[in-house]
């Protein structure tokens, strides 16, 4: 397996996690609960991430409280794996699988709810590409910021997507004004076999009626069809090598070959369900009992909050129904923007993945994903397109850098799930602070499409412009990331996931 040359700072073991073996780490805890870590030694790991979780963990003291009120004893948080790209999130870190019995944590999702990995292969070659990277430049830009997206939508159409997902959307059909975006959709092009929950179960869209009646009948769309912000993206890459050849041919991918990966959620929509549901979790707290010091505020499956649980799942299934149908069109405006610069092509989704979710279960039992992706193996995937192989995991690296897809092996110790990514390394606020030469040298090497042109000679006169523009992509560039290739191998040498195919940059485009 090829691994990038950059290699992460010497690994400090946090003295609270005990090393089982080369691939695993161990968290003691007061409460006795079951914490894994998935990280070789060579995968830093930030000990304020260790913090986070271990304040997360004082939820079991909340549940037991509320079990004493509620009657529900049970409720407990049962499991906890943390992969490979930890890193200190808001309140959970990001890179958590956290397993409870007979409670909700709307938390240990987070905000942007069903943010997940879309990624499909094309008939395009890098070297068709290559030579039209400055008119795709363009024309990206102009379809993802400037308006030439132009994603007509009726009310229809938005409630169908958020009650049924995208088989709702298609099946209501492209509306009369069927330009700009629409007009790459091709017949077959949903292929929800290969997308992990192409509907969540809901039973209204009430809590987004303003954006369903927002324009009063069909309209251009100005929220669908956006990238969003922080480590979101929509990015051309080639197959730059095959490491499992039989996987690789029964998914489509070949060497050279064009492929589209798209990493977004369900921007406003995932911030407004989760508020909502925080909202209805405290509507539904007992009088009497204390708030938790933590903030972590769960659901019980009780009667009396039933009604709050149930708006909060309707609207948590909205969010997650609209980014699996935000992810389609991003899909498309990449399509669009190839096939206008380099000629008709046909394109194949490999897989749809979401890694901010969670997943109950008849047993009671609800496993919550933030910032983690599903590694189902071969019991998992039976009866579907990836039986033979696993269920594909999608692992992006840092702006610039390879990614990977891998096939999973339903690791029962990772409760069949892997990293979503590299995991940061530097916070946000002391990369933005990093001086400029690194990142000149990185604009030199590499093309990312923002909204601001920053070869415009008058967006290049306004220092202020430049200095922002340049601070918040110093936010996202390769450094302040962990190296990808111990992330990967730490993954294949736990039994957690194999590798199938490296892929590597052409241009990224970054909101």
């Amino acid at each position: 397996m090829t691994t990038s040359k950059r290699r992460p700072a010497a690994f400090q073991q946090d003295p609270r996690l005990v090393r089982t073996d080369d691939s695993w780490l161990h968290l003691p805890n007061r409460w006795g609960i079951p914490v894994d870590v998935c990280a070789g030694t060579d995968v830093p790991i930030e000990s304020s991430a260790i913090d986070e979780i271990l304040t997360v963990l004082a939820t079991a003291d909340t549940l037991e409280r509320l079990g004493a009120v509620t009657g529900h004893t049970e409720a407990a948080i049962s499991r906890v794996v943390l992969t490979p790209d930890l890193h200190r999130g808001a309140g959970i870190p990001i890179g958590t699988v956290l397993q409870t019995r007979g409670a909700l944590l709307p938390q240990a999702v987070g905000n942007d709810i069903n943010c997940g990995m879309r990624l499909e292969t094309t008939s395009l070659t890098a070297d068709q590409v290559r030579p039209r990277l400055d008119a795709l430049e363009r024309r990206l830009r102009h379809l993802f910021f400037e308006g030439g997206r132009r994603i007509a939508l009726s009310g229809l159409q938005r409630e169908a997507l958020l009650r049924d997902g995208l088989p709702g959307l298609l099946g209501a059909g492209a509306p009369e004004r069927a330009d700009g975006v629409w007009s790459a959709l091709r017949p077959g092009d949903a292929q929800l076999g290969r997308i992990h929950g192409s509907r969540y179960s809901t039973t209204n869209a009430d809590a987004f009626r303003d954006w369903i009646n927002s324009a009063g009948g069909t309209s251009y769309d100005s929220i669908i069809g956006s990238v969003g912000g922080g480590n979101h993206f929509a990015e051309l890459q080639y197959v730059s090598a095959v490491h499992d050849r039989q996987a690789a041919h029964s998914w489509g991918f070949s060497l050279g070959q064009v492929v589209l990966m798209v990493h977004s959620g369900s921007l406003s929509l995932g911030h407004q369900a989760n508020a909502s549901g925080l909202d209805q979790a405290r509507a539904a707290w007992p009088a009497g009992v204390p708030l938790p010091d933590n903030k972590i505020i769960p659901m019980m499956p009780d009667g009396r909050s039933a009604p709050a649980r149930r708006r909060y799942l309707d609207a948590f299934g909205n969010a997650a129904n609209f980014a699996v149908g935000n992810r389609f069109f991003l899909s498309l405006m990449l399509r669009a923007g190839l096939a206008a610069e380099c000629g008709e092509l046909t394109a194949d989704l490999v897989y749809d993945a979401p890694h901010n979710l969670l997943w109950q279960h008849d047993d009671g039992q609800v496993v919550h994903r933030k910032g983690a992706t599903p590694a189902g193996g071969y019991a998992e995937t039976a009866g579907g397109p990836y039986a033979m192989w696993g269920e594909p995991v999608i692992v992006p690296g840092s702006m610039g850098a390879a990614s990977y897809v891998l096939r999973g092996h339903g690791s029962p110790r990772t409760l069949a799930s892997a990293c979503h990514g590299a995991g940061r390394r530097v916070r946000r606020g002391a990369a933005a602070q990093a001086g400029d030469a690194a990142l000149d040298a990185f604009l030199r090497d590499f093309r990312v499409v923002t909204p601001l042109d920053h070869r415009d000679p008058a967006v290049t006169r306004r220092s202020d412009v430049m200095a922002a523009w340049r601070r918040d992509l110093k936010q996202e560039a390769p450094w302040v990331y962990k190296d990808i290739g111990p992330v990967v191998s730490s993954l294949r040498r736990a039994g957690v996931a194999e590798p199938v195919v490296e892929l590597r940059p052409l241009l990224t485009v970054k909101g």
